[in-house]
């Protein structure tokens, strides 16, 4: 069956506005979280995050255009074009019916969502404006991006909260593998630092107020992100016929469901969905030298994501590089999949592996190499990539140097 490479990345993040400065920033150990800068902040009790600052969504769009765009999708165009625009696709007549767009968000617009409920139930306004429903829908981001660059093929959004990218990753992955399409765009955007979205996961009590420790012994929650990740997959003949650079193949996947909890993750979900992905890429877990990590920073999704690990890997689990870049651009839900899909690029292509930052004391419920504080130079020939959502809904992609 066709092979799935990738042609093009593009991110904007709270480590960088481009894939340079995010990799820079990962190997230098850089953290973005800091303190949120938004209307009525002071009112949260959760009032730090991974925020991309110094953004002017005018500097990039017209007026007219952020009539229709949310933060979310500015997002998503923005890393879309760095990722075209690497890839050098030349878009034919008929390349583009055949190509799509495959992204994923949890919450949408929510900018948008946070900024009209104020409106009308705040402020007493009777009317919003005519455009708020195609500015906040989940598929806003993805149907933009299709129509930017005519792309007339298969588009739709995934949403399944923390494993949303992973998921249209997978999607895109499969469409290219089978035949269906040469070309997707896909990864995934959020945008949900907003007043009304971080008091919404307040709700849920697994939030830090100082930091994300992954795997640290003194960790103390999670820590919200926000961003977007687009990737160029290409058919790997069709690449190779154009002269593009490939900065990694897409070489399997799998995907699960712990159907039992809504919230609590499930070890053998994670250890079947790694395992599944093994078992796609025709792998032996001997073959794996890094992981980029789901790990949260909370205390039970850590200690069930290494217990998940140390199943599946068995005595490889000790020679595992396995690292959380959440602990530098925060969790960015639905996006979260697609920047980390970049440090499993990096491992891929340059043998520097992002570190787990924050780290403090060991956990002996983590007891795995989880790369602390420092990035590491090894040399990588495959990665897993790792998500793990609410709704116990996991997405794990296989990919190899090439």
């Amino acid at each position: 069956m066709p092979r799935v490479v990738i042609t093009g990345a593009g991110t904007i993040n709270a480590l960088g506005g481009n894939v340079p400065g995010t990799l820079a920033a990962m190997r230098d150990g850089h953290c973005g979280i800091g303190p949120l800068e938004f209307r009525d902040v002071e009112r949260l009790s959760i009032r730090i995050g991974a925020q991309v600052r110094g953004f002017e969504p005018s500097a990039h769009f017209t007026p007219q255009q952020l009539a229709l765009y949310d933060r979310f999708t500015q997002f998503a165009l923005i890393a879309a074009r760095e990722a075209m625009a690497q890839s050098g696709l030349e878009l034919t007549d008929d390349l583009s019916r055949r190509a799509g767009v495959v992204l994923g968000s949890s919450g949408g617009g929510m900018t948008t969502t946070d900024d009209n409920y104020r409106a009308v139930y705040q402020e007493g306004k009777n009317r919003v404006h005519p455009f708020v429903v195609p500015k906040l829908m989940n598929n806003a981001a993805a149907s933009h991006i299709s129509m930017t660059f005519n792309l007339q093929g298969p588009s739709f959004t995934v949403s399944t909260a923390c494993a949303s990218s992973n998921h249209a990753m997978s999607q895109a992955f499969q469409m290219v593998h089978g035949g269906l399409s040469p070309v997707m765009l896909t990864g995934g955007s959020e945008a949900m630092l907003c007043f009304g979205g971080v008091k919404a996961w307040e709700g849920l009590r697994v939030m830090s107020r100082d930091g994300c420790r992954p795997f640290s012994a003194d960790r103390n929650g999670m820590v919200q992100g926000e961003g977007a990740g687009v990737f160029v997959f290409e058919e790997y003949e069709h690449a190779r016929a154009r002269g593009a650079e490939m900065l990694a193949e897409v070489i399997g996947f799998a995907m699960t469901s712990d159907a039992s909890d809504i919230v609590t993750p499930s070890q053998d979900g994670a250890a079947r969905a790694m395992a599944g992905a093994l078992a796609d890429a025709r792998l032996a877990p001997e073959d794996v030298g890094y992981i980029n990590a789901h790990g949260t920073g909370t205390a039970v999704n850590d200690r069930t994501e290494c217990a998940a690990i140390a199943n599946v890997f068995g005595a490889h689990a000790d020679r595992l590089m396995v690292s959380s870049t959440k602990s530098m651009h925060g969790h960015c839900i639905g996006a979260t999949g697609a920047v980390e899909l970049l440090a499993c690029i990096m491992a891929l292509r340059d043998g520097i592996i992002a570190p787990t930052v924050g780290y403090t004391e060991p956990d002996p419920d983590c007891p795995l190499d989880v790369v602390p504080n420092v990035a590491r130079e090894r040399p990588v020939e495959v990665a897993l990539s790792n998500s793990f959502a609410f709704g116990g809904l996991n997405a794990v992609l296989a990919l190899r140097r090439i």
